[in-house]
């Protein structure tokens, strides 16, 4: 996955807040990464209410 690309947002793996929860199923643009505790990658998604946040690659799925 590359940063411009869209992506929509199809499960989460954890509890989250109301916010994160409410993106579900909404398509975002993927403005970054970020590195996670555990060593991985986590990708920054931005949506169109300019709300953004992080998911794991297998969270998301291209658009």
């Amino acid at each position: 996955m590359e940063v411009g690309q869209k992506v929509k947002v199809y499960r989460v793996r954890d509890r989250v807040s109301a916010n994160i929860a409410k993106k579900l199923g909404q398509i975002g643009i993927i403005e970054g990464y970020k590195v996670t505790d555990g060593g991985g990658i986590g990708v920054v998604v931005r949506f169109d209410d300019n709300f953004s946040t992080w998911f794991f690659e297998d969270e998301i799925k291209p658009v």
